[in-house]
């Protein structure tokens, strides 16, 4: 916690920090109107400013970050800054429900009154500095900062994004599915590879990219999943890249539906049947961001007690493909909505709004692997101005309305539709499932099509068109990059399958690209 200071700071208007700003933070505070600049408060003076930043990178890039000594020396406070309004928005929202943690002690975020933050000359503000760029070169993959996160304590990952994990002690079982579900919290988890080698349960696991890795490992390691037992350590693999030949209980490829169980071995549709200890584990069911979770201490569990006394069980049922959607806006949502927007990570194949609640709904997907999938990506994401969660359901299927229920059109059964997206094992679908993202990729365009037609196409959807090329070798494919993540996903929904006449329909998915 060095290299923090205690002198007046200053913002885009100049304007020193007052007591007024400091009294405000505590109490009850009036609420400050949206700003990219966050407080946060009561952090452990053993948090470095690496720690602070990672609080945020879930929710989009941070831009500035200040440390400051609070008025009791083993708090601190920092203000840190997103690189978009939208960021900031989404950082409070999801945090107010569910409060972070740092070194097991809550801290508190909030919306500044200033709207810029200013550090160039604050001396003593070297080092949050130094982890910010790092923690920023290694997002976005620069080489050019590399000791700039070391001079915080921290240790650029220069390793790829594969794990070796071993689970010592060993009490209660340890199944793909629960490993799945504590390291996914940090990123997107697309492979795991369970084996027993020198009398020790061991696990390869590869993540999307290092940053999840590294946080993965700064995070769990040391760590018990249960109280007194199964203790992980883990470290980096030497490994690039994990073959996984078959999904079942033993090996998952979480990017490839199509692969099969192989010969003799049991299926995904593991059983939870084992009572695990009453006592309670590091890690909560965390619900955030699509792919991202902060790097910080959990101080609950993601193993929640059951009603029954001494039972604990994990939330959902593995091997199920029922998902339940909620904090969904009733004006908007519809159906056919959730039907392309999940159909996105795997085919859908009937989805249920609740008739009285309609904020809830359930998508039932081909398969346990695509609900996995589409937790993965679409669980914190924005959609009609609320954020959706999303989770496996109790139910192992939708049950279609009886001959004359009243049901209003809520329930919708698409298992025969023409727009599966993964209908066919060979689809280039497959390798090409991307996170929500503001960049589309289009397909499918007719010649006669043009750059405009397009532009105006997303306009009057109320999309804001940022950046719009063609591909150089294929004129059928185009990248539209739009006003925000909430636009790009309102806009696919609206507009994936779009009928440009004669027969020729527009394709729409997220893409990793940028223009």
């Amino acid at each position: 916690a060095s290299g923090v200071s205690n002198r007046p700071f200053t913002m885009s208007n100049s304007t020193p920090a007052t007591d007024n700003e400091k009294k405000k933070s505590k109490g009850n505070r009036l609420p400050c109107s949206p700003s990219r600049v966050l407080h946060i408060r009561q952090i452990p003076s053993g948090v470095t400013g690496a720690e602070v930043v990672s609080l945020g990178l879930p929710f989009g890039k941070v831009t500035n970050l200040l440390m400051l000594r609070g008025k009791a020396v083993y708090w601190l406070q920092a203000f840190l800054e997103m690189a978009s309004l939208d960021a900031a928005v989404s950082m409070v929202n999801y945090y107010s429900p569910a409060t972070p943690h740092l070194h097991n002690q809550p801290v508190y975020i909030q919306y500044s009154n200033y709207k810029e933050l200013r550090t160039d000359n604050q001396h003593n503000q070297a080092r949050p500095q130094a982890a910010l760029q790092g923690v920023n070169a290694v997002q976005h993959g620069s080489v050019g900062t590399t000791s700039a996160l070391a001079a915080d304590g921290g240790v650029l990952p220069s390793h790829g994004s594969v794990l070796r994990i071993v689970v010592e002690n060993v009490f209660y079982p340890i199944t793909l599915d629960i490993l799945y579900q504590i390291f996914s919290k940090f990123g997107f988890v697309l492979k795991i590879v369970m084996f027993h080698k020198n009398n020790q349960y061991q696990a390869l696991l590869q993540y999307a990219d290092a940053t999840n890795a590294y946080y993965a490992k700064m995070s769990l390691d040391g760590h018990s999943i249960y109280t007194g037992c199964c203790t992980l350590h883990i470290d980096f693999s030497k490994l690039t890249n994990l073959t996984v030949k078959y999904n079942n209980d033993k090996s998952r490829d979480f990017t490839r539906v199509d692969l099969p169980f192989g010969d003799g071995q049991r299926t995904m549709e593991t059983s939870l049947s084992t009572p695990f200890a009453s006592q309670n584990t590091i890690f909560p069911s965390y619900t955030g961001p699509p792919g991202f979770a902060p790097a910080v201490g959990f101080p609950q569990g993601a193993v929640t007690t059951s009603a029954a006394p001494g039972h604990m069980t994990i939330p959902g049922v593995p091997g199920n493909s029922v998902l339940l959607v909620s904090n969904l806006n009733p004006e908007a949502i519809t159906p056919y909505g959730l039907f392309i927007l999940f159909g996105v990570y795997g085919d859908v194949h009937r989805v249920k709004i609740m008739f009285k609640k309609r904020g809830i709904a359930l998508v039932q997907m081909a398969d346990a692997t695509q609900a996995q999938l589409a937790i993965n990506y679409l669980n914190g994401q924005r959609l009609y101005g609320r954020v959706m969660h999303a989770t496996l359901s109790k139910y192992q299927t939708i049950q279609l309305p009886r001959e004359g229920q009243e049901d209003k059109g809520l329930t919708k059964d698409y298992s025969n539709s023409p727009l599966h997206r993964f209908k066919n094992p060979c689809s280039k679908n497959f390798q090409n499932i991307f996170p929500p993202s503001a960049t589309l990729h289009l397909s499918n365009i007719p010649p006669s099509v043009t750059v405009d037609d397009l532009k105006n196409l997303f306009t009057s959807k109320g999309s804001t068109v940022k950046g719009f090329k063609f591909f150089q070798k294929d004129c059928k494919m185009a990248l539209i990059q739009l006003g925000s993540v909430e636009e790009a996903v309102h806009a696919l929904i609206e507009l994936h399958n779009h009928d440009f006449g004669e027969n020729q329909h527009l394709r729409v998915s997220f893409s990793k690209s940028t223009i």
